[in-house]
């Protein structure tokens, strides 16, 4: 397997590290972080710049190293990250265009690729986290139309969000894996109600949604009536796999301002806080090494990551949290000051076990389908 970049590759590189040596001067500040309106505008906005540069199209018309290579030199120059559309540019959006019809990508895609829409995700639910498939929102056929009733729960910018990718279940009588559906709902459809959520850092990103007899056409259904499980495990492979690209990139860069703050603020003649700090700069080397290797074998399935995305969000979620236990090392007193980023970084690092599955989902996948033993009881 060759990790080396084409000479096609460093050019595209090349000229994207130009682009964004140009651009990234002349934005506009950020908006507070509890102003989600605000936010939502500036994020999509620099989702059309990219999109009028012809960078929008790499998030699904491009070679998996393109893509790598885009999150990569974006995250370097610290440009801003996919934000409120997180959710339709890295998960609903690529499972659209790898199950959606040519009418259904049509209609999606362009909107997510210029700012233009936002989605938000349908699939946890009170009692339906990490064992998603006893999910209970029903949906019952009415002619071109499901009606759909139930509550979801931990729905990411539901708030600011114009669609949601949701799971339904369509037939309570099958097996729970099997009367699954993958349904695209409009966020303005009569029945849907938004209360946010505060998270233990003070944001409101996360939000209960309830839905009493919702809507929703026949035509919005991506794949077949209770085969959603299977498009759901490609929705949820490019959400392990790719997704956190950028953010290991992130941790490098956090990793080496961590070092660079132990040496002004004293910190660093702490022989036990460097060696931990040594040992993390070998961890998401090695992370990025593995993203590498898991996009080469995208290469070979149409885009899609395999079940070494599994591998990588296991020790990618640990291991941030340990980045930012070290953060708060460096940091000392100053790391109970919940205005200073890596402390609400911090905290917010303690979802990653829990977010995207479970560690233990992660673990009970790589034992089974990698390593090929036998399933738990």
């Amino acid at each position: 397997m060759d990790l080396a970049c084409t000479a096609q590759e460093e050019d595209f590189r090349t000229r994207l590290r130009e682009w964004l040596a140009v651009v990234l001067p002349k934005l506009p500040p950020k908006p507070s972080p509890d102003d989600w309106p605000g936010r939502r505008a500036y994020d999509t906005a620099w989702q059309r710049a990219l999109h009028d540069a012809g960078y929008g199209e790499l998030h699904w018309d491009a070679s998996p190293t393109l893509r790598l290579i885009f999150l990569e030199e974006t995250e370097r120059a610290a440009a801003p990250y996919v934000g409120a559309n997180f959710v339709g540019l890295l998960h609903a959006g690529p499972t659209i265009a790898a199950e959606g019809t040519a009418e259904q990508r049509a209609r999606w895609l362009p909107p997510i690729l210029r700012g233009d829409e936002i989605w938000c995700q349908g699939f946890s639910e009170p009692e339906a986290g990490s064992d998603l498939a006893s999910l209970r929102t029903r949906a019952v056929r009415d002619g071109d139309a499901y009606i759909v009733t139930g509550s979801k729960i931990w729905t990411s910018h539901a708030e600011v969000a114009d669609w949601c990718e949701l799971l339904v279940r369509t037939d309570p009588q099958a097996h729970r894996h099997r009367g699954i559906t993958w349904l695209a709902m409009p966020m303005d459809a009569p029945g849907v109600t938004v209360r946010p959520l505060r998270t233990l850092a003070g944001s409101v990103e996360f939000a209960e949604v309830f839905l009493d007899e919702v809507r929703v056409p026949v035509t919005h259904r991506i794949g077949a009536e209770n085969d959603g499980w299977r498009v759901t495990m490609v929705t949820l492979s490019f959400e392990r796999g790719t997704a956190f690209v950028g953010e290991v990139v992130a941790c490098r860069r956090t990793l080496a301002e961590l070092a660079r703050t132990a040496r002004e603020n004293g910190r660093w003649d702490d022989a036990v806080l460097r060696r931990r700090l040594g040992r993390l700069h070998a961890e998401f080397a090695a992370l990025w090494r593995l993203t590498q290797w898991n996009v080469s074998e995208a290469e070979g399935t149409g885009g899609v990551p395999g079940t070494g995305g599994s591998v990588f969000k296991l020790r990618y979620s640990h291991a941030r949290q340990e980045l930012y236990d070290a953060a708060a090392e460096v940091l000392g007193p100053d790391a109970l000051d919940l205005s200073h980023e890596w402390t609400l970084d911090r905290l917010s690092s303690l979802s990653y076990t829990i977010a995207a599955g479970t560690s233990q989902i992660q673990r009970n996948i790589v034992a089974e389908r990698i390593l090929g033993l036998p399933k738990g009881r």
